[in-house]
């Protein structure tokens, strides 16, 4: 992990097409502005980790079985 200390209004650029800015920061909490291409999807983390248990949850074998009466 590539740990980074940047002040308010100062930035950080990811692959040439994102932007990390901070906007503010007030006591323990950080605020952040992202700018990225819309067709780059940017998550919290735990609403990623969400996505990521709800896919899995679809491929289980109720998942599986609606996948094999669909095909026939």
């Amino acid at each position: 992990m590539l740990a980074l200390s940047r002040k308010k209004n100062e930035a950080i650029v990811i692959n040439n097409n994102i932007e990390v800015t901070i906007l503010e920061v007030k006591g323990d909490q950080v605020k952040v502005g992202i700018t990225a291409p819309k067709e780059v999807p940017v998550y919290r983390k735990e609403v990623y980790v969400q996505i990521q248990n709800a896919n899995k949850e679809a491929v289980t074998a109720e998942g599986m079985e609606a996948l094999k009466n669909l095909l026939g």
